[in-house]
């Protein structure tokens, strides 16, 4: 061997140089960056955590440069240094006291303005605020509004999975519950996280100040596909936002071409039992128009499946794991009402992840443990669908618009 062995000391501080070198340049966009504030919610938490972070520095640096500096002072000289003890000023009052009122002073001024935070972001909800339903299922996300679209006096609702659309500017007031599990809604740019809980509301407040995409996650061990559970929250011009909410109520209007009138009674067979399409009856089939007339008789488990009323007013779908509208910038420009022209929908429809969700959805997202669903399983089964049954699918879910 040549040249002088590293000390093990020098080998971890490379090793850890390195490793964070590399962690600091895993993302160069992060759309979950708790630390980039958009609301103003998301702000006041992080105008608390800033000051506490430099304050937990300060307490970082003085302890453990103290304990390097007594390591050092008070090394052993050599063989026989390892008898003797430095100078002992245990019984020193003003050292006592004095370590233990800065850190209670230190902790007092912390707590007061977390306490002030904590405060802040629970206050009510202006009157104007805008009124959301969100309920985590496994694992997805869907959201419930109940207001007066139309202007003609009487609450229209709205149901909608994975997307959450928002006016910029309006406060919105979130009513977090769970269906199944514990879940926690998280979008960091415009809010801390609440925890959905089974049998329990949550109230959140949230603001976007801009147009735009916020990204968020379900950050509570829910299952199989938690991982997978993700949050896309879409914030539009007020004027664009009540043109989204009245297409929306809009009634379902059944096509004339072939192929998705074969998606539908593939869809009336294999995906109704679970999935609701608002409004939509085939006036050809009086059978399956009184079930859809009394939706409790078909769609027995219904509250566990995304209602898939204006699927294609989305962007995502599966939980948000899949584009539905592909993620390029020509598509990402078109907004929500990408699939309105026949053009949007040849040029953005991610067919390819869609397909291939309709071909074996549990080979594209977990649903389940073990070879084959038990009767309490959540997810999408893998229903054999053909080839020609999964295009006619497609042309049928391009008509919910």
């Amino acid at each position: 061997m040549t040249g002088r062995a590293r000390s093990p000391f020098a080998r971890t501080l490379g090793l850890a140089t390195g490793l964070v070198l590399f962690a600091a340049g895993c993302a160069s966009n992060a759309p979950q960056d708790t630390l980039q504030p958009q609301g103003p919610e998301a702000q006041r938490i992080h105008d608390l955590i800033v000051p506490v972070f430099a304050i937990a520095a300060v307490v970082f640096v003085a302890i453990l440069g103290g304990a390097v500096w007594l390591a050092v002072k008070f090394r052993a000289k050599d063989d026989d240094d390892f008898d003797e003890f430095p100078e002992q000023i245990h019984g020193n009052f003003k050292a006592e006291i004095g370590w233990t009122i800065a850190p209670a002073v230190v902790l007092a001024i912390v707590a007061f303005f977390t306490v002030a935070t904590i405060f802040d972001l629970a206050r009510k909800p202006n009157d104007d605020a805008l009124k959301v339903e969100v309920i985590g299922q496994q694992w997805w996300w869907e959201y419930r509004y109940s207001f007066d679209v139309d202007g003609d006096g009487e609450e229209d609702q709205i149901i909608t999975a994975n997307d959450m659309v928002i006016p910029a500017g309006r406060e919105i007031s979130l009513r977090i519950k769970s269906n199944d599990v514990i879940h926690s809604w998280w979008a960091p740019a415009l809010n801390g996280k609440k925890d959905a809980v089974p049998g329990r509301v949550h109230p959140l407040l949230i603001s976007a100040p801009n147009t735009g995409e916020y990204i968020g996650q379900c950050t509570e061990f829910c299952g199989l596909s938690h991982a997978e559970m993700r949050i896309k929250v879409i914030a539009l011009e007020p004027s664009e936002f009540q043109a989204w909410a009245e297409q929306q109520i809009q009634p379902f209007a059944p096509t004339a071409d072939s192929a998705a009138a074969r998606g539908w009674t593939a869809f009336a067979s294999q995906c109704s039992t679970c999935h609701r399409i608002d409004g939509m009856t085939d006036p050809s089939d009086k059978i399956n128009q009184v079930l859809y007339e009394y939706p409790e008789v078909i769609n027995q488990v219904s509250g566990n499946a995304p209602n898939l009323t204006k699927f294609m007013t989305r962007t995502t779908f599966a939980g948000a794991k899949f584009d539905l509208r592909l993620d390029t910038e020509e598509c990402r420009a078109l907004g929500v009402n990408w699939a309105s022209t026949e053009d949007g929908i040849a040029q953005c429809l991610n067919e390819g992840d869609l397909g291939a969700w309709l071909r074996n959805s549990p080979a594209e997202k977990a649903m389940y443990a073990g070879e084959a669903p038990s009767p309490a399983s959540r997810g999408m089964n893998n229903f054999n669908l053909t080839e020609d049954q999964i295009d006619d699918l497609v042309a049928f879910l391009i008509t919910l618009q």
